[in-house]
């Protein structure tokens, strides 16, 4: 990609990614038969997000654009998302030494103690404990980092290459909140980690039905699926961004002259 929305969509793929990294942490159980091959696996996974946040400063090197305070501001947090990263891989690799040395009955490096394999499981615990807080907001910052990249770049002058789809407000709203992490279906209605907004079920399939949003298991408790941005979501919520958005649907109000008519009439 190399249009001004890429760096954008890179960044929406990268906050789908997180979720279903965070989504994937929740399996692991160190008390099972083989945790360090689990750790293992989530190390190639926790590392595919820090190489995913370089290639998108390489992207964004790629672009032609003024380097305003904005933009340098895309740049630190996405060099941020991949120092966080890296260093959650490193406590993971951590784990997985603690484990296997304890394993082995052999101390830890630099003159550290010999742990019981249950002190070793704290020990590992607690390295996973710091990559779970680590990562936890990945998908809403890189969500935010995409917003601001496209709104500075309109602001510029830059016209994404691709048309935003129409969307209501709920379509919109319920969108952002997915690139978010932020939307589950349980019992077959969505489930939305936000205090301030509501998503229906009807919503969500119409996003599928235009292609946009997709399913996949959700290995949360009490969470059967997990909805998540598709690529075409990813490049139309891009397209979206620094546009006005649709407004919001309220129900009309009895005027209060109208309220207090029927008021006094029920009560008569």
């Amino acid at each position: 990609m190399n249009h001004p929305t890429a760096p954008a969509e890179h960044l929406l793929l990268l906050a789908c990614d997180f979720t279903r990294h965070n989504d994937a942490l929740t399996r692991i159980r160190l008390t099972d038969s083989s945790p360090t091959t689990a750790l293992t696996q989530q190390v190639d996974s926790t590392q595919h997000l820090a190489d995913s946040a370089l290639h998108i400063v390489d992207i964004l090197n790629a672009q032609s654009m003024h380097h305003s305070p904005a933009i340098y501001t895309v740049y630190a947090r996405v060099k941020q998302l991949a120092q966080l990263t890296t260093d959650a891989s490193g406590h993971l690799l951590d784990a997985v030494d603690i484990l296997d040395l304890a394993r082995a009955g052999i101390p830890l490096p630099d003159g550290g103690p010999l742990l019981t394999y249950q002190q070793a499981v704290g020990e590992a615990g607690s390295r996973l404990a710091l990559v779970r807080n680590l990562t936890a907001l990945g998908a809403p910052d890189a969500f935010t980092t995409a917003e601001v990249f496209v709104t500075e770049r309109r602001r510029q002058g830059a016209r994404p290459t691709h048309q935003p789809p129409t969307l209501s407000y709920a379509q919109e709203a319920a969108l952002r909140a997915v690139a978010q992490g932020k939307v589950t279906i349980a019992g077959g209605k969505p489930y939305l980690r936000s205090d301030d907004l509501r998503v229906s079920i009807s919503t969500i399939r119409s996003l599928e039905g235009r292609g946009l949003v997709s399913r996949e298991p959700c290995p949360l408790r009490l969470q059967a699926e997990r909805v998540r941005l598709t690529a075409d979501g990813c490049q139309g919520l891009a397209a979206a961004f620094g546009r006005p958005r649709a407004p919001a649907l309220t129900a009309a109000r009895p005027s209060t002259s109208l309220s207090a008519k029927a008021t006094r009439a029920a009560t008569r």
